[in-house]
């Protein structure tokens, strides 16, 4: 175990950035939160010393790592919308290139060489092989997925010509809420399916809004293997103490390895809130593959990380608790 060390953490007022510094400090470590606050919540930022600022700006960014003496780095900060990367490709490349390349110029200028890179299934595209391994094509069909990579393909760059050490982390449906109840997801406006179905619980929605029933799976709905997002924090704080104690750089994927239907989903959510659940079915999404589940045994076998929360009823339940005492978000008193 490796204590102590002094991490920025940018985007860490987002969903999973917000759980990956509670897991960081809990693990003994000294965290910085930088964020625009554009989609995160100051509220959700409870133990760590937080600084609002924007990628964009490469000095502000220069200057925190160098006066916070910053070791390594978390960097969640980005774009992450697939319909809304299709409507408007130049932000997403912004975003999430450009103010990624500031950060890695940043990192380079002030002498920091650990990284952990949040990065996404969207990767790979429309899958050839389930599980999906690491060594899978990578073919995004959209922008959000291929500016991921665009990150990735640098960061393997700037290791070969600076020594910069990352570690990537490719994630599929990150889910739930802090088993404590005082972090959980709250997005404006909400995209994911669990918050969704959640939300028709609470009589926020009228229905749950189910994009197409004619797949090739058990009941016609798409599969998607969901993974609870303090699982997915623990597998950050893992990664950057394997970079500090001297790993090589790595890509990682990171699911359960088994996939739920969205009608899985929706009857789960039933149960665990003794609610019925109209449902609006409506035709096929453009670009939704019908089934994709990750195949996590690399990052099971190189950085012993085990899920704790890796059954669908669990992750439902965290998230129905953060979600019935928060119908507001970060927002409520």
């Amino acid at each position: 175990m490796i204590y102590g060390l002094r991490i920025l953490v940018t985007g860490g007022a987002g969903y999973i950035g917000c759980h990956a510094v509670k897991e960081l400090v809990k693990a003994g470590h000294r965290v910085t939160v930088l964020d625009n606050l554009s989609k995160g919540h100051r509220a959700a930022v409870k133990d760590a010393n937080f600084v609002q600022a924007d990628l964009a700006r490469k000095k502000i960014v220069t200057e925190l790592l160098q006066a916070e003496q910053i070791e390594a780095v978390m960097h969640f900060a980005a774009s992450s919308l697939v319909g809304e990367s299709m409507q408007h490709p130049a932000a997403y490349y912004q975003n999430n290139v450009v103010n990624g390349l500031n950060l890695l110029e940043a990192m380079r200028e002030a002498g920091v060489t650990y990284l952990v890179f949040s990065s996404t299934a969207a990767v790979y595209g429309e899958p050839i092989a389930t599980p999906i391994t690491e060594d899978h094509p990578t073919l995004p069909t959209n922008p959000y997925g291929a500016t991921k990579l665009a990150v990735e393909e640098a960061l393997a760059w700037y290791y070969r010509a600076y020594g910069l050490k990352y570690i990537s982390l490719r994630y599929f449906n990150a889910a739930g809420a802090d088993p404590d109840g005082d972090l959980g997801e709250d997005h404006d406006p909400e995209t994911h399916l669990i918050p969704l179905v959640l939300k028709v619980a609470l009589g926020q929605l009228p229905a749950v809004k189910v994009f197409g029933s004619d797949y090739p799976t058990p009941d016609g709905t798409c599969i998607r293997d969901y993974i609870h997002v303090t699982d997915l924090a623990g597998a950050h704080v893992l990664a950057i103490e394997a970079l500090a104690g001297g790993s090589e750089p790595a890509i990682y994927n990171l699911g359960n390895g088994s996939g739920y239907s969205v009608l899985e989903v929706i009857r789960t959510a039933e149960k665990v809130t003794g609610r019925v659940l109209p449902l609006n079915t409506t035709g096929r999404r453009p670009g939704d593959p019908a089934v994709l589940v990750a195949g996590p045994e690399k990052i099971r076998r190189e950085l012993g990380w085990e899920p704790r929360y890796s059954d669908l009823p669990t992750i439902i339940e965290t998230a129905w608790r953060w979600h019935r005492n928060h119908p507001r978000g970060f927002a409520e008193k």
